[in-house]
């Protein structure tokens, strides 16, 4: 089988789609906050059934189900289960430990949920990602410059001449040997993210903040997708759209998959 990050570009080339949900099922987005669990695993099994064909990836954030403690973890194996293995699953873990824990926690996303790739944190070091990346068929989006506003508390910090961002996106790149690594740039950081491609030629780009947090998806699309691929993340903007009903959410991704597509259309 082929590494990751090129399953990724096939499956992008073969929908002509960018599109990455974020499952993001939160009782606190619907008007009853009071939400039972089954509505909220219902809803996560309606957005995936009205999307699957528009999507190149489902990114289970593991805070919604971890919130609910050993029925959450159920509800993540149900939900991965549903998705199915010929639509990429993103582990959104965020995951970054030394070596001998790293190895669990791969064990884990990997081998009993049986995710495809996992977002992870570099402070730890190359030890702290290597577990994640030792088969070339599973992936890895390294945090690098996220869409949350005080990411430049650390991120932004001056080392020798470049920002801590782009020392990242370096070293990932030098770590990328085996073709599956990828790197995390929110769509809030338009310059950083032109920064970004400039050492992360060829790596994909897991891009989220559209929507929601005011991402600009022009030049997401176009930065993100120059010397490499990017996936657009949309969470909320399609899981709570309109009115929840199916046809509600199917319009939305609708909307993002054909406003995507003109941009790389006029972009050729």
């Amino acid at each position: 089988m082929s590494s990751f990050n090129l399953r990724l570009n096939e499956r992008i080339t073969s929908l002509k789609s960018h599109l990455c949900v974020g499952l993001d099922i939160a009782n606190s987005s619907f008007n009853n906050s009071n939400i039972e669990l089954k509505k909220l695993k219902d809803h996560a099994k309606k957005v995936v059934e009205s999307t699957r064909d528009l999507v190149v990836a489902y990114k289970p954030n593991f805070a919604f189900f971890e919130k609910w403690g050993s029925r959450g973890y159920q509800w993540l194996e149900e939900i991965v289960d549903f998705i199915g293995d010929d639509i990429i699953k993103i582990a959104d873990a965020k995951r970054g430990d030394i070596g001998n824990t790293a190895n669990q926690y791969a064990e884990s996303i990997f081998g009993h949920f049986g995710f495809d790739a996992v977002t992870l944190s570099p402070y730890m070091g190359w030890d702290s990602i290597a577990p994640f990346v030792a088969d070339e068929k599973k992936g890895a989006f390294i945090l690098c410059k996220t869409s949350n506003a005080s990411s430049k508390d650390f991120q932004n910090l001056p080392i020798e001449n470049k920002k801590l961002f782009e020392i990242v996106a370096q070293r990932s790149s030098k770590w990328n040997a085996s073709n599956n690594i990828g790197l995390v740039v929110g769509a809030t950081a338009s310059n950083e993210l032109r920064v970004v491609r400039k050492y992360a030629k060829n790596m994909p780009l897991l891009i989220p903040g559209i929507g929601a947090q005011g991402g600009d998806l022009k030049t997401s699309m176009i930065e993100g997708n120059t010397n490499g691929d990017a996936i657009i993340n949309v969470s909320r903007g399609i899981c709570f759209a309109g009115d929840l009903s199916s046809n509600a959410i199917r319009s939305k991704a609708e909307e993002y998959y054909n406003n995507m597509r003109e941009l790389m259309d006029e972009h050729r």
